[in-house]
């Protein structure tokens, strides 16, 4: 099995619900085609770097996937239908860094007191 690290953003007007809703709904088409969720991030609403589809900002979900390239296949073509999402990204990896929670509230809190400790 190879390793994938994929990424969608969803449009800015996207309620928590319907990203509940948009995890499920790729979670499950992984499992169809015989991969694996390793991990599921919700990295929240983070601002773009250019407009797309005139939206400043997007909701990212970040997925850690086990699987094969049919897989990858199925769930970019879902994805391109889908006229909630802006983007998506698929990258393949050699191993998972399952310890590191780049967007976590707690590491920029620990960063700030480490700067006034200093």
């Amino acid at each position: 099995m190879n390793l994938y690290e994929h990424t969608i953003i969803a449009r800015q007007d996207t309620s928590p619900t319907e990203i509940k809703q948009l995890t499920e709904k790729y979670s499950k088409i992984v499992e169809k085609n015989n991969g694996e969720i390793v991990k599921t991030e919700n990295w929240g609403l983070i601002n773009l770097s250019y407009l797309i589809k005139k939206n400043r900002k997007g909701s990212y979900i970040h997925f850690k996937i086990k699987g094969n390239g049919k897989m990858i296949d199925e769930l970019e073509k879902n994805e391109s239908l889908d006229k909630k999402l802006l983007r998506y990204l698929t990258i393949r990896v050699k191993e998972f860094d399952l310890k590191t929670d780049y967007f976590s509230k707690k590491d920029k809190d620990q960063n700030t007191e480490k700067r006034v400790e200093k």
